[in-house]
């Protein structure tokens, strides 16, 4: 079964085919990119927030309409004793605790976004865009940390949606990633769907079950979801392969999850003087890469292998159109 596959950007409208049935659009708005299903939301991509001085996908959907994303902005009502960290944790995110001594996880430092390098647009059965951010220092303020070009793609897939998310990071100076807990991409679940507050299971690919099992592990993936009926609704985290190492997952019962692959220290020996805090050095001039998939899913039987697998051939096929 085949639709229209349909992007939606200002006036001009590009009518595709796209297996599976889905239909795409994004509408803009000031500051902000929404991106809907048949019509339906998915997420909200905000790029100039008052409070929130970095991008970020807030208010997600899985496939079956229910959001499996904490709601943004934080309500007293539906996140009660879950309502935390509210700036710090809107979706889904990726941010950086220690670039350079800088903190812009907390929201200490700006990351600026400066253009769109290539609007919404579509071909075949994906959607993208591309964003040029800049990382503005907060111990100097005129001073750019480094510059960063990152592509999100979409896809629509039988067994959900995925998001691809690719970052490469320069500087005329040289800059270098630090070592903590809060480096990373970042998914807060919606409240219903977590350990401690609703149905939610944390499981990563090597077997680990929920924040005990899965807390500093290095993993290939790792799911956080719930059950809503007979159906597991949630988002799998799935770093790349083609990462400088693997990542360690910061995991909580309350509903956080964070693929990691910087916090060497931090993630496997805190309190152990025998493991030195590790620090990842990019030349001035030179290039850091970092990719991540996301699988956002309702299903009645989930299979997160798969899901890997699937985001594998996803960025093989990537690399094979861009040669």
């Amino acid at each position: 079964m085949s639709k229209a596959f349909v992007i939606a950007a200002g006036a001009s409208v590009i009518a595709l085919n796209a297996a599976y049935g889905a239909t795409y659009s994004f509408a803009e708005s000031t500051g902000r990119v929404e991106i809907l299903v048949d019509g339906a939301p998915f997420a909200t991509y905000v790029y100039e927030d008052i409070e929130i001085s970095r991008p970020y996908f807030c208010n997600v959907f899985a496939p079956n309409g229910e959001q499996v994303t904490r709601r943004h902005p934080t309500d007293e009502v539906a996140n009660k004793n879950n309502d935390d960290h509210g700036t710090y944790h809107p979706g889904i995110w990726l941010a950086f605790g220690d670039m350079n001594g800088d903190d812009f996880w907390r929201n200490r430092a700006r990351v600026r976004h400066v253009r769109f390098v290539e609007k919404p647009s579509a071909g075949g059965d994906t959607a993208t865009f591309v964003v040029e951010n800049s990382y503005e220092s907060s111990n100097e303020p005129s001073s750019v940390v480094c510059t960063e070009r990152c592509t999100y793609s979409f896809f629509a897939k039988a067994d959900g949606f995925y998001l691809i998310i690719d970052s490469v990071f320069s500087s005329e100076n040289g800059f270098a990633f630090g070592d903590q807990e809060e480096m990373g991409l970042g998914v807060r679940i919606a409240s219903r769907y977590t350990v401690e507050h609703g149905t939610g299971t944390i499981q990563n690919s090597e077997g680990g079950v929920d924040e005990d099992g899965t807390w500093g592990r290095a993993a290939d993936w790792c799911s956080y979801y719930g059950t809503s009926d007979d159906t597991r609704v949630g988002i799998t985290i799935m770093p790349s392969p083609e990462n400088f190492r693997r990542s360690w997952f910061h995991t909580r019962d309350y509903g956080l999850v964070v693929a990691n692959p910087f916090g060497e220290k931090a993630m496997t020996g805190p309190s152990d003087d025998t493991v030195s805090p590790s620090t990842i050095n990019v030349e001035a001039g030179g290039e850091f890469r970092i990719g991540f998939g996301v699988h956002v899913f309702s299903a009645r039987d989930l299979d997160s292998t798969a899901s890997y697998t699937t985001y594998k051939r996803l960025l093989q096929e990537r690399d094979h159109d861009s040669e």
